[in-house]
């Protein structure tokens, strides 16, 4: 069969029970719809908030000696991210949701630490959050670990570093800094996972930051791939390709590539029904 594999072929084998574990890789892309500002774009809210601090580069804010020198800036994003305040779960998140309430996530790696794949309802164990996540915090200095929701109000309300107890020196929310090994997690679930998958869909990401931008070439060579970007990344095969037997890319807007899959397995009330509620209501 000559015939490139299409988004109705991917539906079809999930329908049939072909395909039954399904592993997500997802990055920024994914929560653009839920307004989470790009701290690299100029003109974004989150860059234009840093301006002020006449950063070296937009990464700085990530950038552990950084910190210690100048914590505001990563305050001021922390308090613009920080998961249940502002941002509400994409039909991309609830998508994932509903994934895995079927039983066909194995596992969702995700780039983002916005925490709306938790809020959507993915279950924690299902979720490898691959640059960490504002749950937990630690000192930078004698790394013991801080109360999580102290750390929330000394950041969210007061707008300030939170403070170690036991060494005095800057506490920071478990968020994976430059320099700073991937969680744990991260590398004890992806072979494993690599192994089982028997469908990878790639959403919303260039693919440049490694490890986590491999994981598309580490899977094996018969597993199907989608991909749901606005441009196409890392070893995709173009449409058209000769010999194509397992890429499919949809290109454009994320959360209507998963609405169209939605569609195709007959999902799309129910997605739908499952996003309105995991809306925060603005007061």
């Amino acid at each position: 069969d000559d015939d490139e594999p299409t988004l109705e072929n991917i539906a079809e084998w999930i329908t049939s029970g072909k395909i039954e574990r399904i592993t997500i890789l997802s990055g920024a892309g994914v929560s653009c719809s839920a307004g989470i500002p790009d701290f690299r774009t100029p003109g974004s809210g989150l860059y234009d908030n840093l301006e002020k601090y006449n950063l070296p580069y937009p990464e700085a804010v990530f950038d552990l000696d950084f910190y210690e020198s100048n914590p505001q800036p990563f305050v001021d994003l922390a308090r613009e991210l920080w998961p249940g305040m502002k941002h509400s779960p994409t039909i991309t998140h609830s998508f994932i949701a509903l994934l895995d309430k079927k039983g066909l996530l194995l596992r969702n790696y995700t780039q983002n630490i916005d925490g709306l794949e938790l809020m959507a309802g993915v279950k924690e164990e299902k979720i490898v959050e691959c640059h960490g996540h504002f749950r937990t915090s630690s000192c930078i200095s004698c790394g013991i670990p801080h109360d999580g929701m102290n750390a929330r109000d000394r950041i969210v309300l007061d707008g300030k570093a939170p403070l170690c107890k036991n060494c005095g020196s800057l506490v920071k929310p478990d968020i994976v800094f430059f320099g700073e090994s991937l969680p744990v997690r991260f590398k004890h679930s992806l072979h494993g996972d690599l192994g089982l998958s028997d469908l990878l869909i790639v959403m919303g990401t260039s693919l440049k930051v490694a490890p986590v931008s491999l994981i598309p070439e580490m899977i094996k060579s018969t597993t199907p791939r989608v991909l749901f970007n606005k441009e196409l990344v890392g070893d995709f095969a173009p449409p058209g390709t000769f010999g194509n037997h397992r890429d499919v890319f949809e290109n454009g807007d994320v959360d209507d590539s998963v609405r169209k899959l939605a569609a195709l397995l007959g999902w799309e009330d129910e997605l739908l029904a499952l996003n309105e509620e995991t809306q925060l209501t603005t007061a």
